[in-house]
């Protein structure tokens, strides 16, 4: 993701240390904490993990948190990954406010039950990042602000100290990979945009769910996932706003003007797990439930139902883990802690046992070794990985993340469970800090999965240098390889927040029946070298951004949007962004093409809808429903 598009216009309104088995450590170093209440001894989280508590000095958790971020502002493909966690209390006061930069790589939640158990005086923000143009001219976006997390915690808006444009607002101007869950904003708007940096300030998020907000500024966010959450108002559209489960969401009426997809109840949900502190000190993991027919934020409901799992029921790896170590661990019934870091890992991490939990901190990543695929989870229920990304290697793997294998578990379904295995923000890269290359992403080939949040990207840029720099990169579509980013074959699938860009073939395939989809988001490949090298075998220009297999009777779509530029052969044609087959079980509601300055899509859907080019580069192409009614 680096394109622009066209600016909306703006709005008006602008530990001390831990416990006894704890140290406040991380890499960057870390001075002396102040003395905290004895507490009952606790695992290590990792080297890179950072826990506050709220006896320490405001000055000196500024001082640690501006460390972290000034080394990951601009970190976008390096190797270090950060957790900030906040022990319950509050942190900040109004003349001494905590304001908190979230970098690149970086995890700041809370440690409470409830969001509201950690309050932060001050503001928990992203900013656009800022690469002058060769001539010197501010390049101020937030196209870029990928894999940052925000979690768990209440935010008491606080501007002390701040320039007057940001006194209102906090800002959260990010793209893909990086949600906001769980959190509680009070005394000020949320903006989604940096409107105080200068410009062009385009951003491409994104997703927020189980939030409770104010007034909430859209700005130039092209597409948007909120999904069960309560907000006071919403600024604007752009491209593709999708309302699932929201109290308070706009209506759809008159779409595409503005172009909302609003669901009263989100059709499955499962809110992430997340770790906290009981009352006597000791670290849980929460899991909650998963329900149908939700709507709102599920706070008390997700300490009512649900389970709890200490910490010793888990592995605690880092970096230095054996997988053979993981895997015998996992067969013994523990549950996964992936503390920050990259791990590589060169034979499947393998998740077997119904209910397993994988949690990742500080987005722990993966990384495919000599073919290796990264993890696999068995035809079973209940299994949740959560906050984890899988890299590609530099030697080819068939999969990256794969549920269930094909007839697995003897080919009986696992049709109709109230516990069905879960991906929560688990986020897939293919290329981008080195060289990548796989077949498919993530397989999801069992019944009764819930996919709430993922990203699935073949990077179109990347520490690599390409003849030269991203433009002209013909040896990337050779190089970086990636023909499949989502395959899902099994049946009742559902996906709330499904990103997925720049694959060589179909970018996300549905075999199953009852596939739901709530916000789809893709952009078509950048790289082509030429048309021949994007045509499907029987003749046909291009290849689509979804599609819905033939064979497939029941399947619902609500907010998908594919997008064309084809930077390396601008004279390339893609004859539909979407295919689906016409019945009336397949229905794709709120659909959309966009020209992103070169490249052609011919239709939206199987011939239905206008043409995308560079005659109405950044204006939609619009279908309300498919089939037409």
């Amino acid at each position: 993701m680096r394109h622009q598009h066209p600016r909306p216009g703006r709005t008006g309104r602008r530990a001390a240390a831990l416990t006894a088995g704890l140290l406040l450590t991380g890499a960057l170093g870390a001075g002396p904490a102040a003395a905290a209440p004895p507490q009952p001894p606790t695992s290590d989280l990792g080297r890179n993990v950072t826990v506050f508590d709220p006896s320490m000095p405001t000055a000196e958790i500024q001082a640690r948190v501006d460390e972290v971020y000034a080394q990951q502002v601009a970190n976008e493909f390096g190797t270090e990954r950060y957790a900030l966690l906040f022990r319950p209390g509050t942190y900040g006061t109004d003349a001494e406010p905590l304001q908190v930069k979230v970098g690149y790589y970086t995890e700041v939640a809370g440690l409470g039950a409830s969001p509201d158990d950690v309050t932060i005086n001050g503001k928990v923000e992203v900013y656009n990042r800022c690469r002058p143009n060769a001539d010197g001219s501010p390049n101020c976006i937030a196209l870029d602000n990928f894999w940052r997390t925000v979690s768990n915690l209440h935010i008491a808006v606080n501007a002390a100290g701040q320039d007057g444009c940001r006194s209102t607002a906090n800002f959260f101007a990010v793209s893909q990979a990086s949600p906001m869950r769980r959190v509680h904003v009070t005394g000020g708007t949320l903006s989604l945009m940096d409107y105080c940096t200068d410009g062009p300030q385009f951003a491409s998020g994104g997703f927020m769910a189980d939030t409770v907000a104010g007034d909430v500024v859209n700005g130039s966010q092209q597409q948007w996932l909120t999904r069960n959450s309560s907000i006071g108002s919403w600024s604007n559209g752009v491209w593709n706003q999708v309302f699932s489960g929201v109290e308070g969401a706009p209506s759809e009426e008159g779409f595409p003007t503005p172009p909302y997809t609003v669901l009263d109840e989100t059709p499955l949900s499962r809110e992430k797990p997340w770790l906290w502190v009981d009352e006597r000190g000791r670290y849980q993991v929460r899991v909650p439930a998963a329900h149908r027919g939700t709507r709102g934020a599920s706070w008390e409901q997700d300490l009512a139902e649900g389970r709890t799992l200490p910490l010793s029921s888990f592995y605690v790896a880092t970096p230095r883990s054996a997988v053979k170590d993981i895997n015998t661990a996992l067969a013994r019934g523990s549950n996964l802690l992936l503390t920050p870091g990259v791990y590589d890992v060169d034979r499947t991490i393998a998740v077997k046992r119904a209910g397993t939990v994988v949690l990742g901190l500080g987005h722990a990543t993966l990384t495919a070794v000599g073919g290796a695929v990264p993890m696999t989870v068995a035809d079973v229920p209940g299994v949740v990985v959560a906050g984890v990304t899988l890299d590609a290697g530099t030697v080819e793997s068939p999969v990256l993340l794969q549920v269930g294998k094909e007839k697995g578990n003897q080919g009986r379904a696992h049709r109709g469970t109230d516990d069905p295995t879960t991906l929560s923000d688990v986020f897939f890269r293919v290329g981008g800090p080195h060289v990548g290359k796989v077949d498919t992403a993530l397989e999801v080939n069992s019944d009764d999965v819930l996919v709430d949040h993922t990203w699935v990207w073949r990077g179109d840029h990347g520490v690599e240098d390409f003849s030269g720099g991203f433009l002209g990169d013909d040896e990337r579509w050779a190089v970086n390889t990636g023909r499949q980013g989502a395959v899902v074959n099994g049946d009742d699938v559902t996906a709330t927040g499904l990103f997925v860009e720049h694959f060589q073939r179909v970018n996300t395939t549905w075999n199953g029946e009852r596939g739901t989809v709530v916000l789809y988001q893709n952009e078509l490949p950048y790289d082509p070298p030429t048309q021949a090298d994007w045509t499907q075998p029987d003749g046909t220009l291009g290849y689509p951004g979804y599609r819905v297999a033939d064979s497939v009777r029941t399947h619902r779509l609500y907010g998908g949007g594919s997008y064309v530029y084809n930077r390396n052969d601008p004279s390339i044609v893609t004859e539909n962004g979407f295919e689906a087959p016409t019945t009336p079980g397949v229905q794709l509601h709120h659909l959309l093409t966009v020209n992103l300055g070169a490249g052609t899509i011919r239709h939206v859907v199987e011939g239905v809808g206008g043409q995308v080019d560079d005659t109405n580069t950044g204006t939609p192409q619009y279908v309300a429903d498919f089939p037409v009614r």
